[in-house]
């Protein structure tokens, strides 16, 4: 039986109410330029919405906003990337299957963001993913079968790259933020150069004892080409993982005593017990969803995955979406006992496990590009951040490691806020520097976006041939960045999260494979605007956002206050 997406006779009436200022939405649509129909990439994709965002359309349009009211759903009607991640295999090659279909029979191309490498996010805001190497190859392949012939771009694993695992036990790696500004220093202005080594990034350690550069790895990890998950790999791996097991096993046993009862010894009634809440210290919310196409809540930025004709269970089992009924959990959590204890400290990872799993992501992201980008209508862009947050010569490193090789390029901005100019410059950078070194040329010798702009173009007509063609290409997402990125006033907050459902801030131009720059193959609204960032505390004990004096929505789930702001901050305006 097909399931169907209605919306209540009650809010289609009230819809119905705001048909003359609905105007104003056509305009968007006819602002975004027309592809000429010989392109490939004549029409992008637009998926259906949650219901939260249509009960926001609703609520405006009953307290006689009408022209709020045009806007959100100008705003939803905006072609955006649809979200993949936490679902098992066979899910998601349904899922995918069922959006790349209906994007063909409608004549358009999908964007899917693909977000389910392990360890993501390093455990934050938006944590989750497979559980290792062999489950993540056995998801990408569905993925694959899913899309099988058709058209689509692919986002691969947003932050993948730009935070890796080794990046997790660098100060505000693992405690707040994927979407620090300048986290990799740029050549010469880290402290102690004379005493450290360097690495790809052309910065230094500086000499800190246990530190691990993702950018530097031992070349017998890679004995089997850039990105192969080699004999070596294979047993720091598995090493790492029987250490990191038995620490779990340690910790999970009840402090000398305390006793714990009979059926929280065993795991709850029938040997499972389902604790909503109980912190596993994996980052996850075993909940889920009957929303049209839930997803996963950890997602920084997307659209609900859709849910396949014929099936009935939600696709994502163990995550809450946004506007969902929270149903019991089906994974069990094991209890917390009764009694005071202290609070277990979980041991940092080895150098030698962060080296271990960082090799690994490179394997699944390079893994991943070889089983999507044969596909005869997929493009696939690697992750490369942004401009404020690693140097061109450092992300190049990374890219070259995963595979971009094999790829059509790279994605610029994800979920994130810098302008347009801003990202074209970063993107072309990259594109010239891996350019140069497929030539054989050093990477160190390579401009980054903070030399003088007469100087770096000056370098790149000198070493570079112009030659589009040839070079990898690249997508900025525009969702977010129409007022560029914020700034807060010096010493407002503790870590003010300049990344985390920041005020104030519009929505950039809208979608297009026009962009004018043969590099730049498309703008897209990768991130689904309207979709918080998660819990911004800013440094606090929360709950409240500090800077909004609100409680913001969890990662994914539906932020009307900012969805508002992104519609009035529109840069162009809806």
């Amino acid at each position: 039986m097909r399931r169907r997406r209605t919306i209540p006779t009650k809010p289609m009436a009230v819809l119905a109410a705001i048909a003359l200022p609905l105007s104003s939405a056509a305009a968007v649509y006819a602002a975004v330029p027309r592809e000429p129909r010989a392109e490939a990439l004549n029409r992008l994709y637009t998926p259906p919405a949650g219901t939260a965002p249509y009960r926001q359309v609703t609520r405006l349009a009953r307290h006689g906003d009408r022209g709020a009211a045009a806007g959100v759903l100008a705003m939803l009607r905006t072609p955006h990337a649809v979200w993949y991640g936490d679902e098992t295999p066979e899910e998601v090659e349904q899922l995918v299957r069922a959006t790349t279909r209906r994007a063909a029979r409608r004549g358009r191309v999908p964007v899917l963001a693909l977000y389910n490498a392990p360890g993501r996010d390093c455990g934050n805001y938006s944590a989750g993913g497979a559980k290792g190497t062999a489950e993540y190859r056995a998801w990408i392949d569905a993925v694959a079968r899913g899309i099988g012939n058709r058209r689509a771009l692919i986002v691969l694993e947003p932050d993948s790259l730009a935070l890796l695992p080794s990046d997790c036990d660098r100060a505000g790696g693992a405690a707040g933020g994927h979407h620090e500004d300048a986290r990799d220093e740029f050549p010469g202005e880290r402290e102690g150069a004379a005493e450290g080594g360097e690495g790809l990034d052309g910065g230094v350690d500086g000499g800190v004892e246990g530190d691990v550069d993702g950018d530097v790895l031992d070349s017998e990890l890679f004995a089997g080409g850039a990105g192969v998950l080699g004999g070596v790999l294979a047993h720091a791996e598995a090493q790492a993982q029987a250490e990191a097991e038995a620490r779990l096993a340690a910790q999970a046993a009840p402090p000398v005593g305390v006793h714990l009862p009979a059926d929280v010894r065993a795991g709850g009634p029938g040997g499972a017990r389902a604790d909503v809440g109980a912190d596993t210290g994996t980052g996850t919310d075993n909940t889920v969803t009957d929303t049209p196409g839930g997803r996963p809540a950890g997602q920084p930025a997307g659209q609900h995955a859709e849910q396949p004709a014929g099936q009935h269970a939600d696709p994502h089992p163990g995550r809450p979406a946004a506007g969902g009924t929270v149903k019991p959990t089906q994974s069990a959590r094991p209890t917390q006992p009764t009694q005071p204890t202290q609070p277990t400290v979980r041991p940092a990872p080895t150098p030698a496990e962060l080296r271990a799993r960082t090799a690994a992501r490179y394997a699944e992201i390079h893994y991943a590009v070889d089983t999507l980008e044969p596909l005869p209508g997929a493009k696939v862009y690697l992750d490369a951040g942004h401009a404020g947050w690693h140097s061109v010569t450092g992300i190049v490193g990374r890219l070259l490691h995963a595979g971009v090789d094999h790829a059509t390029g790279f994605a610029i901005n994800v979920s994130h806020y810098q302008t347009d100019e801003d990202n074209a410059w970063y993107g072309r950078l990259i594109s010239s520097c891996l350019a140069y070194v497929a030539d054989g040329g050093d990477i160190m010798d390579c401009p980054d976006q903070r030399w003088p702009r007469l100087r770096a173009e000056r370098w790149l007509e000198i070493h570079v041939l112009d030659e589009p063609e040839e070079m990898k290409h690249f997508v900025t997402d525009t969702s977010r960045n129409g007022r560029g990125p914020w700034t807060p006033r010096a010493g407002s907050h503790a870590d003010p999260q300049p990344w985390c459902n920041p005020p104030g801030r519009g929505l950039g131009i809208r979608p297009t494979t026009r962009t004018g720059d043969p590099l730049h193959d498309a703008a897209l609204w990768v991130k689904t605007p309207g979709e918080s960032d998660g819990q911004c505390l800013r440094g606090t004990a929360g709950p409240r956002d500090p800077e909004r004096g609100t409680v913001d929505p969890e990662a994914g789930q539906w932020f009307p206050e900012q969805a508002l702001e992104l519609v009035r901050f529109a840069r162009p305006s809806l």
